[in-house]
Order: C-alpha cells, then structure tokens, then sequence
C-alpha cells in the first residue's frame, strides 16, 4: 500500500463510531523516511480541528523536548494510534483502537523507523506490552520485532504534573543518544 493509498483509506474509514463525529481524520505528519517515530493514543480538539496531531499545548511542549535535544519536529513522524478524536477527549476504547491500528501497523512499515517511541501510558500498553507502567517503565528499552521501542510521558501528563518534566528531558536524551548509536 502507498502512503496516497493508506491517507484515502484512513479519510474514509468507517470501522468505528468515531467517524460520525470526527472534524478531520488525523492521519499523521512528519518524514515519512525518520528514525524516530512518535506515537501518541489518540487526537484531541485542536488535532481534530486541524487534522495535524500533536499542535495543541501537548504539543507545543513536545515541541519544545525536541528542541531541547536538537530533533526538529519535521526531521521526525508523529502519529496516533487512533486518528479520529474521541468524545471529550477520553480514552480510547479496546474496539476503536483493534479499529484504527492497522493503519499504524501500516505507517510503521512505511516509515521502517530506527526507534518508536510511545507518548504516555495507553499508547505504550497497546504496542509495548498491555501491563506497561508508565511511572516505572518510562524510558526502558524494548525490542519488539524489528524495532527498539521506548516510552516516555505523554505531554499532556506533563502539563498536569509539572515535576516530570525532568524525567522527560532526561528519557528524550537518551532517545537522541541511542538514534546516535544505531
């Protein structure tokens, strides 16, 4: 499949409910050749507005992290696993995310990145491991299939919880160290 071919599959999909009250299908934006793939669980309000993931005040933050380790923001792809918003911005469902994550798996396999890495908790639980732990695991490494995989807080957590922010620039740097390594 070609990446024209998956964005008009994703723009028209129906698999879910979530298509009924989506704005925009956010299908994701970046390199399509990066090494680092960002992955986040789902669009909120400015994403679905916009149709681009990650530009809300999350993403000004993780903007700011890439900054921060010298990664610019188009040297990289960002993704969600799901790429229409759920209502109120709540957790994705099981079945929404079993509805959506062909279209990752195909994003993956495109883009053949060095490192994923998962934004927060639900991402990391569904391609990680199902019992990950966010506040023990953030920043370990994982080798899944053909890909180095880590996990670090979702931006948004940060902007609730400031005290991480420590925590976050010390796993991105380790993400830019290891992109330096392989």
């Amino acid at each position: 499949m070609t990446w024209d071919e998956l964005l008009a599959s994703c723009e028209s999909c129906e698999k879910c409910e979530l298509c009924k009250t989506r704005t925009n299908c956010v299908f994701g934006v970046g390199n399509k050749n990066a090494d680092i793939l960002f992955v986040g669980e789902a669009p909120g309000q400015q994403e679905d507005l916009s149709g681009t993931p990650f530009v809300g005040r999350a993403g000004q933050l993780l903007d700011k992290f890439l900054y921060a380790i010298d990664i610019k923001r188009e040297d990289v792809y960002i993704a969600n696993i799901l790429k229409c918003r759920p209502p109120q911005n709540r957790d994705p469902r099981p079945d929404e995310e079993e509805a959506c994550i062909d279209y990752l798996r195909e994003q993956v396999r495109l883009i053949n990145p060095k490192v994923i890495v998962c934004l927060g908790r639900i991402s990391a639980m569904k391609l990680i491991k199902p019992d990950f732990k966010i506040t023990q695991e953030h920043g370990m490494w994982f080798k899944k299939g053909n890909y180095l995989m880590t996990a670090v807080y979702h931006p948004a957590a940060l902007l609730r919880d400031p005290r991480k922010k420590e925590d976050m620039l010390r796993d991105m740097q380790k993400i830019k160290e290891k992109i330096q390594e392989i």
